[in-house]
This record gives structure tokens, sequence and C-alpha cells, in this order.
């Protein structure tokens, strides 16, 4: 069977729907970064998702060419993540979609792939795909410290879980720990596409330290 990093890393994939503490060790992403609403359907975030998900099923399917790699197993592609942020803002204004700078969004990669593997994979996908994957990016995210919490609706309605997430870190003796490394941070368990809004889940972090 496939491994699962959502069923495997339930507390990272499958929190609860009320805010909590979780320290969040480093791990490793395909990675690609720009600006603007993700709605819009001829921006850059679409373009980003043809890359991603090319660079992740390069790799997850390469057991069924030529070329191995040390260690692999098979995995279930895990969901998409995102970090964003907004110039002056400490997290994100919903209000404003428009001038979002979405710093990566990322899939997580296996343990199995080094940076040597990942550079095969980008020559790989952009040999068979005919199109540029250039601008994807190996990362090691360290996130450390965070407060987290399941949102469960529209990701418009994403504010008051985050406003709840806030009340229970101050009340825990936390305060906001924003930098350039530690950002508004989501990951998407439901395709937007297929699923109603007010079903949709999606795993909201914010970094926080010690008041």
């Amino acid at each position: 069977m496939a491994f699962d990093y959502k069923k495997e890393y339930k507390e990272f994939y499958l929190p609860s729907r009320k805010p909590h503490l979780i320290t969040v060790p480093p791990m490793n992403f395909v990675t690609v970064q720009g600006k603007g609403d993700p709605n819009d359907p001829a921006g850059e975030y679409q373009a980003a998702m043809e890359v991603l998900y090319g660079l992740a099923y390069t790799i997850k399917m390469s057991y069924k060419g030529s070329h191995r790699m040390e260690g692999f197993f098979e995995y279930v592609v895990p969901p998409l993540e995102g970090l964003w942020h907004q110039q002056g803002v400490d997290g994100v204004d919903y209000a404003h979609k428009e001038t979002f700078e979405w710093t990566s969004m990322m899939i997580r990669l296996p343990e199995f792939v080094t940076r040597e593997e990942f550079d095969w994979a980008v020559q790989e996908a952009t040999a068979k795909k005919k199109r540029d994957f250039s601008t994807a990016e190996f990362r090691t995210y360290d996130e450390g410290l965070c407060v987290q919490c399941m949102h469960i609706g529209p990701y418009d309605t994403e504010p008051e879980t985050l406003r709840q997430m806030d009340v229970f870190a101050a009340e825990q003796g936390y305060v906001p720990d924003f930098t350039a490394g530690r950002l508004h941070h989501e990951i998407y368990l439901g395709d937007p596409r297929r699923t109603a809004p007010e079903k949709l889940k999606t795993v909201l972090r914010h970094p926080v330290r010690k008041k």
C-alpha cells in the first residue's frame, strides 16, 4: 500500500478544529514563488500549479522508467500547501487578494528525494512535457513553533478561524512571530473545483513565540 503522509502524520495534516500549539520539524518541498490573486485564471498561480504537479508526479512515477532513486517507496502525493504574505501586513488581508505574494506554493517531497534527484526530475519533466520547469525550487522549510487549527468552510471565512487562533495563542502566553522565513501557512485538503465551499478543509498555521 502506498505511503500516505496525511494518514501517517495526522498531527500535521488532520489537526483538531480547536487551536493548539505544534512544533513542525524541517521538511523538504518542491516550491514555486509568485504573486497575485490565485483566482485569476490567467495569473501566475495557475502556471505555478502546472509546474508543481508536473514535478510531483514525475518523481512519483519515476520507478516506472529507467531512473532509480535510492530508497524509493510508493506514496500518495502530499497535499498542496502555501506560504502567503502581503507587504506591510502581518498574516494576510483577504479583502485585497490582488496584493497576495505567495512566497511559496509547495508540495512536500518524500525523504528519498535529494537535491540531485530533484534536479533530475526538473530535467526529465522539461524533456517530456516540453515546458519550462526552471521556476521550481528545492526547499527545506523549518517551520518551528506554531499555532495550528483545521478550518472548515470557504477560504474567505478563514479570518474568523485565524482570530480564534490569535486569541488562543495570547491566552497561552504567545505572540505572532512573522518573519521573512516564517509566514501565514495553509494546507489544502480539498479541491475547490470538486468540493462545496462549506465543506472545504484547510489547515491553518501561524508562527508564534513566547511573549
